[in-house]
């Protein structure tokens, strides 16, 4: 039986032994595959299946700890330690909106970064290479992008240096992004 709450959002059963079953695909699935489905910008709502209470804030929690686990970690020691010193203070309930609008916002700045950096090095000798930093960028911070998943950057080839006049104008390219980046930053 496929389930879906009203608005498309995928309904997730959590049972006690546990599992997690997609009730879309009628199949169980791992939090792996959760973690995917956001990647992908699915949405998707956790019930108990026993007491249909919404468990999705406890299972989103734990994907972050198995991905921290893994050894890649985004979130800083320092920053946790904040975050823990929040929980119980007069501020507590200001802080999810706080993270949220900080999220957001940088997400905007990515996407203005990325603009920046397209215009500055369009038709210019190192506009490949620029592109190429651009796709490792965005790779470094699929995590803050719901939906997006970026392959890896194919490499190529730099192009051929030691011409006056292209040193010349990849200075004047580099100066224009510099300012750019400053205005972004303001």
């Amino acid at each position: 039986m496929k389930k879906q709450a009203a608005d498309g959002i995928v309904i997730v059963k959590k049972y006690a032994n546990r599992r997690l079953y997609n009730t879309e695909t009628s199949s169980y699935i791992t939090l792996d595959h959760l973690a995917a489905m956001i990647r992908a910008g699915r949405d998707f709502k956790v019930v108990d299946a026993k007491t249909d209470e919404d468990i999705t804030h406890n299972v989103l929690t734990q994907i972050i700890m198995e991905e921290e686990s893994r050894g890649e970690t985004m979130l800083p020691v320092n920053f946790l330690r904040q975050l823990i010193s929040m929980y119980g203070d007069s501020m507590q309930a200001m802080v999810p909106g706080y993270l949220e609008a900080s999220m957001d916002s940088f997400r905007r700045n990515q996407e203005q970064f990325k603009s920046a950096v397209e215009g500055a090095f369009a038709n210019t000798p190192f506009a490949d290479l620029a592109k190429r930093n651009l796709a490792m960028f965005e790779a470094a911070t699929q995590g803050f992008k719901p939906g997006a998943v970026t392959p890896a950057p194919t490499p190529t080839p730099a192009p051929a240096a030691g011409k006056d006049d292209e040193m010349a104008a990849l200075k004047a390219e580099l100066a224009a992004l510099k300012d750019k980046i400053e205005k972004l930053g303001e």
